[in-house]
């Protein structure tokens, strides 16, 4: 090479270097980086130009650093994508056109710089992985979520299994809340004792007090509290509907489905008497009317008719007759405390009878109860024991009515001297009806049963349509025509037999119950008689025998399960109430008539054999729409 050649190559170095170092910084980056990701997409086998010239400590370092980053970012899509699980190939899906992807493939997120084709593969893969992974996700949510799935169908059962048991058990402690709070609810405090056995055994003993000393043990709630079971008197061989103790309390008389009545010597256990009623049906009454030396027994009966036995002094019947005839069933008499010959019946006719066995015609019609212009049937009568001429009555409707023998006025009020009914029960659209009502010993009160709802009691001295005094629950009364009385000789205390068999007690003027004792197996306690001078009773119902009680138990009655059996008949009552409002009729005619039939061909036989008289004390008021039976049967002694 000659002098001058080497001369013109050295001036080209010069300008070539003087151009490189007159760049801008950022171009020489740029160029930089372009170099590094050429080099890295083709395998980093390439080697700088070894023509080329060294660059500044910072321009390399810089170089460096962005060439190691852009290494490192596809290592670490990748270390994600082989960490999880590759989805179904069902479940794939590839972005649709305007779907925004994020690329991973440039270096600075900027997309600035286009990639070759083997790097735009490997984007491609990176998004169908990361696509694969989220739907994947997804469908596993969706597997949890899915009622057949597994144990989480298992876990959303339970849980809603325990929230319904959760409800039911609130819904169950409102009940009970709300039954305590109706059970509660018009109770007064129990006053103390106002009999102690001690002090006045010393009175008794030294002469004071002795003449009040038996009716004061007979209504002391000690004694009350520790009435027991002491005997049961059989001789019936059907339901014993009626229950009567002669004034001097020594015979009772009972009357069955049987169509016989027995006249027992209790105190002994043994029936003095048993003779043939002359009904064709039921019992429902049989009564010794006072003053009559205990000879005189009046009788009614499902028949509808009103007989008077004759008792003769040697423990015969001499005789029945037929005194008055109702057109439906008589299922009480009222007797008049102090008349032997003269009582009232009620019957389902809604006539009410005034008979005196003085007359020849016994029976006279002295009023048709109405309500308006529809007749009301009844079930029960009591005579006013001190005012005699005035009377109640109760039947199928809810009103208590008073009447006076000596003005009844029936273009006046229907005859009605004065209206009791509960207040809530006026505008009542259920069927209730009174199933037994009776006076207090003094006829200043006024206690009525209402069937399938509560005990109430009334000021008889009130005036028209006044309400009730007292309330008494807990018992239920809806199978049966159910008596309802007083206990003690003052009236202390009401009781009450029920459809669960049971007894009940309550002190009057707090209206808590106080004795509480199984009565009837047979699951209805229908009469409760209690003794006229002594502390105890006799009662009966749909058992064939007569149960007495007596207060020779160790210890005061501790009331076991008596919350229980109130809780359940009061539900029992409230279910029958929405389901069968009108069932009452239904029931007391199939307990009514359950034995007739079986009795109907005995009966045929016993009045053929029996003799009748040749007249008849029946009324000219009395039915002749049905056939009422002999007038007059001679009894046997039993």
């Amino acid at each position: 090479m000659t002098e001058k050649q080497k001369l013109n190559r050295q001036n080209i170095n010069r300008a070539s270097t003087h151009s490189l170092s007159s760049c801008p910084h950022e171009e020489r980056s740029r160029m930089a980086e372009a170099d590094g990701k050429s080099s890295e997409l083709n395998g980093g086998s390439e080697e700088p130009d070894p023509g080329e010239d060294q660059r500044g400590e910072g321009d390399a370092s810089t170089a460096t650093e962005e060439q190691s980053d852009s290494q490192a970012a596809p290592k670490k899509a990748e270390d994600r994508a082989k960490d999880k699980p590759m989805p179904d190939a069902e479940g794939e899906r590839v972005p649709g056109e305007g779907e925004e992807e994020e690329d991973t493939d440039s270096v600075d997120g900027s997309g600035l710089y286009s990639l070759n084709e083997e790097g735009e593969r490997d984007g491609e893969g990176g998004r169908r992985e990361r696509v694969k992974e989220r739907d994947a996700g997804k469908r596993a949510a969706r597997k949890r979520n899915r009622p057949s799935g597994g144990t989480a169908h298992h876990s959303s059962s339970s849980e809603v299994e325990d929230e319904e048991e959760e409800e039911e058990e609130e819904q169950e402690e409102e009940d009970e809340q709300a039954m305590d709070v109706w059970l509660g609810a018009e109770l007064r405090d129990l006053g103390k004792p106002s009999w102690r056995a001690v002090p006045s055994l010393r009175l008794r003993e030294i002469g004071r007090c002795s003449h009040q000393f038996v009716r004061r043990v007979c209504g002391a709630r000690g004694l009350v509290q520790r009435l027991e079971l002491q005997g049961r008197l059989e001789r019936h061989t059907g339901c014993v509907n009626t229950l009567h103790f002669n004034p001097s309390g020594t015979r009772l008389a009972s009357g069955s489905d049987d169509l016989r009545v027995v006249v027992w010597d209790w105190a002994r256990r043994r029936a003095e008497l048993e003779f043939d009623s002359g009904h064709k049906s039921n019992v429902f009454q049989a009564k010794f009317l006072p003053h009559s030396g205990d000879s005189t027994l009046a009788m009614c009966a499902r028949d509808g008719q009103i007989r008077v036995a004759e008792l003769s002094a040697m423990q015969r019947c001499k005789n029945t007759k037929r005194v008055a005839q109702h057109k439906g069933a008589a299922h009480k008499l009222a007797l008049e405390p102090d008349s032997p010959c003269c009582f009232l019946s009620a019957g389902e006719d809604a006539v009410v009878f005034g008979i005196d066995l003085r007359l020849d015609r016994p029976a006279n019609k002295l009023v048709v109860v109405k309500e308006g212009d529809k007749k009301v049937g009844l079930y029960t009568i009591f005579v006013n024991p001190v005012n005699t001429h005035h009377f109640a009555v109760g039947g199928r409707d809810q009103y208590v009515r008073i009447y006076d023998q000596r003005k009844i006025n029936e273009n006046v009020n229907n005859g009605v001297l004065k209206k009791f009914c509960p207040s809530h029960l006026v505008s009542s659209e259920s069927k209730t009806n009174i199933t037994c009502l009776l006076y207090s010993h003094d006829g200043t009160e006024l206690l009525t049963s209402y069937n399938d709802e509560d005990i109430y009691l009334f000021d008889s001295s009130h005036s028209d349509g006044a309400d009730y005094c007292r309330r008494y629950k807990g018992h239920r009364n809806n199978a049966t025509v159910k008596g309802v009385n007083f206990y003690g000789p003052s009236s202390e205390f009401v009781i009450s037999g029920s459809d669960c068999g049971h007894i009940y007690l309550w002190d009057k003027v707090s209206a808590r119950i106080v004795q509480f004792m199984e009565g009837d197996r047979g699951g209805v306690v229908n009469c409760l008689e209690p003794h006229p001078h002594l502390p105890g009773l006799a009662t009966s119902g749909l058992d064939h025998d007569v149960k007495l009680w007596a207060p020779t138990a160790e210890n005061p009655t501790g009331l076991k399960g008596l919350k229980d059996v109130m809780k359940k008949n009061k539900r029992e009552r409230d279910e029958d109430t929405v389901r069968h409002g009108d069932q009452y009729d239904t029931q007391l005619l199939w307990f009514l008539m359950r034995h007739m039939r079986n009795r109907r061909s005995q009966r045929t036989r016993r009045e053929g054999a029996e003799g009748d008289t040749d007249e008849s004390w029946s009324s000219p008021d009395s039915s002749d729409e049905e056939d009422g039976g002999p007038d007059h049967v001679q009894c046997m002694s039993s």
